[in-house]
């Protein structure tokens, strides 16, 4: 019966990551539908083979018994979610006292870790307490009114606790690369992700000044060597710098934050558990 729980999961998992994307939605309705189908199907993995190790390798439910090939296929797929986190968790920590390292400056009034390449570089590095550091290149190539847009969007990201919470959801998308459709639904959440910081530091700033330093540093030259984060850190592809500033321009408004309606899926993960008293 534990197999069958297994396969049931799996299908179930894969099934929802072949439903279609919808590229010509509202910002709102796309961030929802695709942190949906990024989250449920490694989630219900994850409740799947902890409610099969929580039974053990004994007894029998529903008059199948208990095999130990189940009991160590989720045994092994929990160690690699724990192998996992801990080597994100390293990287994160080395990534944050190497920043902690650079010099730590004032600009605009804003503090923070300076670096010396010249290209632009700007992000938000950790996952518990991030710190912002900037390159002299990118501090050089923009006007302050510029610097203070790129700041706008750097503290934005700290509204939403995004370190925090791609840090868990990269946590996921690693342990579970093999899923239909991941990196691309990866990629459509960072891109989303920073439309919706634009949005919310376009209303502290003007929205065209912050879009006029996106495409400056887009069209800037860049180097991999110091890309711990992903943003205005790393070389913009067209069609995503295009739809952060199509989105700025256009006056789009800030997608709605999931409501409790939304987030009632949420339950549907507990339904492995519900069948640990069936096993006996």
């Amino acid at each position: 019966m534990h197999f069958v729980m297994i396969c049931l999961a799996l299908t179930v998992a894969c099934g929802i990551r072949l439903f279609p994307l919808d590229f010509a939605a509202s910002w709102n309705h796309r961030y929802q539908r695709s942190l949906f189908l990024f989250l449920f199907p490694p989630l219900i993995l994850f409740t799947t083979v902890l409610a099969i190790m929580l039974m053990g390798t004994h007894g029998e439910m529903m008059g199948m018994k208990a095999t130990k090939f189940s009991y160590g296929f989720s045994f092994a797929f929990f160690i690699i979610l724990v192998a996992n986190f801990c080597k994100l968790w390293l990287q994160a920590l080395l990534a944050q006292r190497r920043v902690a390292s650079y010099p730590e400056k004032t600009v605009c009034q804003q503090k923070l870790h300076l670096i010396e390449p010249n290209f632009p570089y700007i992000a938000q590095v950790g996952w518990l307490k991030p710190k912002l550091v900037a390159s002299k290149g990118l501090i050089e190539l923009l006007t302050e009114p510029q610097l203070e847009a790129v700041f706008a969007h750097e503290q934005s990201h700290l509204y939403y606790y995004d370190n925090f919470c791609f840090f868990l959801l990269g946590w996921l998308r690693h342990s579970t690369f093999w899923l239909p459709h991941t990196e691309s639904l990866w990629q459509e959440l960072l891109l989303l992700r920073e439309i919706r910081a634009d949005l919310k530091a376009a209303e502290a700033v003007d929205a065209l000044t912050l879009a006029e330093s996106l495409l400056a540093v887009a069209q800037a030259p860049h180097s991999a060597a110091y890309c711990w984060e992903v943003g205005l850190a790393l070389p913009l592809p067209d069609s995503r710098l295009a739809q952060r500033i199509n989105a700025l321009i256009g006056n789009e408004s800030l997608p709605d934050s999931p409501n409790l309606a939304y987030w009632s899926w949420l339950l549907l993960l507990f339904i492995p558990w519900a069948t640990i008293p069936l096993h006996c």
